[in-house]
């Protein structure tokens, strides 16, 4: 019986040794250099991927944390579906968890966002591209565009310059698809990435973490059905109201913008 225990303590003990000499190989300067270069690779590869397109479809399922004033997390969700033409076409349906349904059009001269349940859009001119819209839409009118910076044809200079540290987490799959997981650090935000490892480093998987927010809520995306050439004619970015419509003005949100996949964190 004797035996037996000092059979087991041993290798209790083996494993412990085992353990704390793989944490120490995981977190040697050496490593972790490597990890972070392996890393920033990744998110390159992708950044750069997605500003050079020139056009793309997706399917965003997206799902975000509204925390209470007791502390408690309720979690709310949407689905979008995002149409882009560069450099001045793009259209964004969404449909929230509750079945309400709205929507973002932009025709390269005009902005508009409709809510179909209140039956109401505002509309605000602003010729130009997508990145100049989505600027305005964001810094001017303080409006909520989730993940718009995946939009941006310079994603692949102003995203990577916001990381302050990196590490490539393991090899996993997405949906079926094999991806590359990465974890990035940011002064206000955390930021896990999950990218497609084909020839096409697609993003399928995001999760932020506002740090600094009060109860430290997450926003996630699942990213699906890309498509590098959608049917995208000039008439599905041509908003046409209903006949009883009603015309309103932008109303600013100042609340915490989920989503928005900068490491700098929320606005």
């Amino acid at each position: 019986m004797n035996r037996i225990k000092i059979a087991v303590a041993f290798s209790w003990a083996l494993m412990l040794l085992v353990g704390a000499s793989l944490c120490a190989q995981q977190t040697s300067p050496s490593d972790a250099k490597k990890s972070e270069e392996q890393a920033m690779a990744v998110l390159k590869r992708t950044t750069t991927f997605l500003a050079q397109a020139k056009s793309f479809s997706v399917t965003i399922e997206a799902g975000f944390d509204a925390v209470q004033e007791s502390g408690q997390k309720i979690e709310f969700g949407e689905t979008r579906k995002v149409v882009l033409r560069r450099p001045d076409r793009l259209r964004v349906d969404t449909t929230k968890r509750d079945g309400s349904k709205d929507g973002l059009v932009f025709d390269g001269k005009e902005i508009t966002i409709f809510h179909l349940k209140e039956n109401v859009f505002a509309t605000a001119a602003k010729p130009g591209s997508v990145d100049q819209a989505m600027a305005f839409l964001v810094n001017d009118l303080d409006t909520r565009v989730p993940l718009a910076e995946l939009l941006n044809s310079n994603l692949d200079k102003a995203l990577p310059q916001r990381v302050r540290s990196a590490a490539y987490v393991e090899q996993s799959t997405i949906g079926g698809v094999p991806c590359d997981h990465v974890a990035l650090r940011g002064d206000d935000a955390d930021v896990q990435l999950w990218v497609a490892r084909d020839k096409q480093p697609l993003p399928r998987r995001i999760v932020i973490t506002y740090k600094l927010a009060d109860g430290r809520p997450q926003f996630w995306a699942q990213l699906s059905d890309w498509n590098l050439a959608p049917q995208a004619p000039d008439s599905l970015f041509a908003y046409k109201p209903s006949k009883d419509a009603a015309k309103i003005a932008f109303s600013p949100r100042q609340t915490l913008q989920p989503g928005n996949v900068a490491t700098k964190g929320a606005q």
